[in-house]
């Protein structure tokens, strides 16, 4: 029986993974490349049972967790690259993140655990609609003042003052041209202080009279501002 190097190398993956789960059925923690093989193995299974690469992907990622195994492996074992055999012929699969969550969440470390009682709802919450005047799509991420936004995008400046997004930690909003949208806007937490981005305030939020020079500093750069009509700012 003659075999090719790629078919050699299946047997000696096919090897490595018997041994790796006849540990893990034992209850013994997994090494890394006794962890490689399972995740590898389940992968190129999922792939030559007729899935896709996503499905084989998340074979390889459901295939353990970090209880299955030693503790400095899930650093260690950040990816896991293996060739399988699909319907349409071999293909590299690329698993990031292959060790998956415990399956009590209080078993990782600098887990965020729920509250006993769910936080009580933002009532401070603003809406308001914008509408992108611009030719080109234009994105605002949920950190960002969005007082201060794109000056092509029109909307109640004043009502978006000290505010950000009402979006989780590192999502935008996406505004395609010439369309219309109501975002929630909350309130700015912490020191309220505000250095950057557009340079419109670059100080405290609350101090006297920031609010009104930073909208004048909007209407002299040529802010787009749907909000009530006041009489001109003077010079700051």
């Amino acid at each position: 029986m003659r075999l090719t190097p790629a078919e050699q190398g299946r047997l000696l993956l096919y090897t490595a993974t018997l041994l790796a789960r006849e540990r893990h059925q034992r209850g013994v923690k997994l090494n890394v490349p006794e962890a490689t093989a399972l995740i590898s193995h389940a992968a190129c299974e999922a792939a030559r049972d007729g899935g896709r690469l996503e499905d084989a992907v998340a074979a390889g990622r459901a295939a353990l967790t970090t209880d299955d195994v030693l503790p400095e492996v899930p650093g260690i074992l950040t990816e896991v690259q293996v060739e399988a055999v699909f319907a349409d012929g071999s293909k590299l699969i690329v698993i990031t993140r292959p060790i998956g969550p415990a399956a009590d969440p209080a078993a990782l470390p600098g887990a965020v655990l729920p509250a006993d009682q769910p936080p009580a709802a933002n009532a401070d919450i603003v809406r308001i609609e914008v509408t992108n005047t611009a030719d080109v799509p234009v994105a605002v991420t949920s950190h960002f003042h969005f007082f201060e936004a794109n000056r092509a995008l029109a909307f109640d400046r004043g009502a978006a003052y000290g505010r950000h997004l009402a979006l989780p930690v590192g999502a935008s909003a996406r505004f395609e041209p010439d369309t219309t949208h109501e975002v929630e806007l909350i309130p700015i937490g912490g020191d309220r202080i505000i250095i950057g981005f557009a340079g419109l305030v670059d100080g405290t939020l609350d101090a006297p009279g920031a609010y009104e020079a930073a909208l004048t500093r909007a209407h002299v750069a040529g802010y787009l501002d749907t909000g009530p009509t006041t009489e001109q700012e003077g010079d700051l």
